[in-house]
């Protein structure tokens, strides 16, 4: 499968749409949490029009709303976006993940037109096949060790608010674009790099057992779109550090979209466009 990779950057979002896609797909937003960036995914929303949207998993972070209850209006509106976009034709799936784990109970049934499943095979314009799921299934720590999990969560919480800080520093000092601590870490530190390899290999190993083309999941908060073991592995990313999400357009092809806003009194917006080279 040919992969290329580009960039471009474009002002502010207008109103209408400016791109349309076949299909988006979001995970790991966490609305409840604080770390969520709910403004940027709404600008996101508003530049993105799709005929189908899938949300693999923690979309809402009970998590978090457990240890403090948190939902501003912009969280509301994110639902509420979505609740419109499902009114309007556009066929709107959420499989829950392990923060929203609470809507498994639901699975099959729908609410407000967004059908809940527990996961699903998606066929892609070009016949290409893909699993979907949320991926906490293929991870050991979240499956047996669920206060080790919790405590990661935490943990990570702070390294999204510690980056935050750092990132209104280098503003003022005048550095430019984008750096994540939480992704520097995660691709540095040794357990953290094995781990995301680790996840990655059960999952291609499960999902080629199906017979499948590839997969696309979230969890891990790692987005990116490789060739592992003959098969495309895709993840969405997160709303809470990276802010990506994964679009397919009409003739199949499979992109990873990074929407950043460096400065909140920016006129313009960075969007990034990018596709791994197969490895």
């Amino acid at each position: 499968m040919p992969m290329d990779t580009a960039t471009h950057k474009s002002p502010a979002p207008p109103e209408k749409a400016t791109h349309r896609v076949r299909s988006l797909f979001l995970s790991d937003i966490h609305l409840g949490s604080r770390a969520c960036r709910a403004e940027e995914l709404l600008e996101f929303l508003k530049d993105y029009e799709a005929s189908n949207i899938f949300l693999l998993g923690d979309i809402v972070d009970f998590w978090a709303m457990s240890r403090s209850l948190y939902w501003p209006a912009q969280h509301n509106t994110v639902v509420q976006k979505l609740l419109k976009k499902a009114r309007h034709h556009v066929r709107v799936y959420l499989i829950p993940g392990n923060h929203d784990e609470a809507l498994r109970d639901y699975v099959g049934s729908s609410f407000g037109d967004i059908t809940l499943l527990r996961d699903h095979v998606h066929t892609a314009a070009d016949g290409r096949r893909y699993a979907l799921l949320h991926g906490d299934e293929y991870d050991q720590v979240t499956t047996y060790h669920r206060w080790v999990s919790v405590l990661g969560d935490i943990s990570y919480t702070l390294l999204v608010r510690l980056n935050r800080l750092l990132s209104f520093i280098r503003r003022r000092i005048g550095v430019s674009g984008h750096w994540s601590l939480a992704d520097y870490a995660k691709r540095n530190v040794l357990r953290a790099v094995s781990f995301i390899s680790d996840f990655e290999t059960s999952v291609v190993h499960n999902v080629k057992k199906r017979g499948l083309d590839g997969v696309i999941c979230g969890h891990i908060h790692t987005p990116v779109i490789k060739r592992i073991d003959g098969l495309t592995y895709i993840n969405c990313g997160d709303w809470v550090d990276s802010c990506t999400a994964i679009v397919e357009h009409y003739d199949g092809r499979m992109q990873l979209v990074r929407w950043m806003q460096p400065d909140a009194a920016a006129s313009a917006c960075d969007v990034e466009i990018a596709e791994a080279p197969s490895r």
